[in-house]
């Protein structure tokens, strides 16, 4: 795709075109798409930005922006999607939009069980999981999640920290936690009888596993696809009110939850308030 270009998208035609592309990649009848031509006409004209990425005239990626509480400083992706090698591309468009009308932050959603959209997230992009949003959109009729519940995951990307790069790698340091993975006791299992979740002993880490492909599990044996939901779930959000964040993604589908420093040292402090 070496003619791909990345553009705004400001005409009645465009984002007709970007509306087909995300009913196509979210498998509903293009008169019933995640986000109507008209919403992403008015998104657009309210200050947002939609984005799109043609070979050709060919539309191959869309996302879609808006902007938070003014004090926030902080803009909101509202959709994304992008044929393979094109997301860290239109990232980028939307960071450089978003950081010249003075963001620092941008935050969006997804499914917690795609692990290949979580290592995009949390390790191309360098964002951060903040926090565990239990059935989001209640039940969803698209052909990628009927279902299931509609939990998601919230990350917030630092639109200028050192965990970002413009060639969308991390440039932050990542600890490779493999080894203390595979050492660290076995918490909860999993739906398939393996491993679901470790935890650390010294208490910084949490690491939780996800199916290699959900989505393809969701077709084949949703009462199963539902059991990694609510088991991934129960992991999550109990680390979440310990104060841990999802910080990374392995290749082989296990995440890392990381407990903020601060928390920790709150916990410290709570603990030895108590002790007598």
């Amino acid at each position: 795709m070496t003619s791909v270009s990345i553009r705004t998208v400001h005409d009645t035609a465009g984002f007709a075109a970007v509306a087909d592309y995300f009913s196509d990649v979210w498998q509903t009848p293009r008169s019933a798409p995640p986000l109507l031509p008209e919403t992403l006409n008015s998104l657009a004209h309210a200050g947002g930005a939609v984005h799109a990425a043609y070979d050709g005239e060919r539309v191959v990626g869309g996302c879609v922006a808006v902007f938070g509480p003014p004090a926030a400083r902080a803009a909101y992706s509202l959709l994304a999607a992008a044929e393979r090698g094109l997301g860290p591309r239109l990232k980028e468009a939307q960071r450089a939009w978003a950081l010249g009308l003075g963001a620092r932050t941008m935050r969006w959603t997804f499914d917690p069980l795609v692990g290949r959209n979580a290592r995009f997230n949390l390790v191309k992009l360098g964002a951060e999981g903040t926090g565990y949003l239990v059935d989001f959109y209640g039940p969803m009729a698209d052909g990628v999640n009927d279902g299931d519940e509609s939990d998601r995951l919230e990350v917030t990307w630092d639109l200028t920290g050192t965990r970002r790069s413009s060639a969308g790698t991390t440039t932050g340091t990542t600890t490779d936690t493999t080894a203390a993975r595979e050492a660290a006791p076995v918490t909860h299992p999993a739906p398939d009888g393996g491993s679901l979740a470790r935890r650390d002993p010294g208490d910084r880490y949490v690491w939780c596993r996800v199916p290699q492909d959900i989505v393809a599990l969701r077709a084949t044996d949703a009462e199963r696809a539902l059991g990694w939901r609510r088991a991934v779930r129960e992991v999550f959000t109990k680390a979440f009110a310990e104060g841990f964040t999802a910080t990374e993604m392995s290749r082989d589908g296990w995440y890392t939850l990381t407990r903020r420093e601060d928390a920790r040292m709150e916990e410290d402090a709570r603990m030895e308030e108590d002790t007598p």
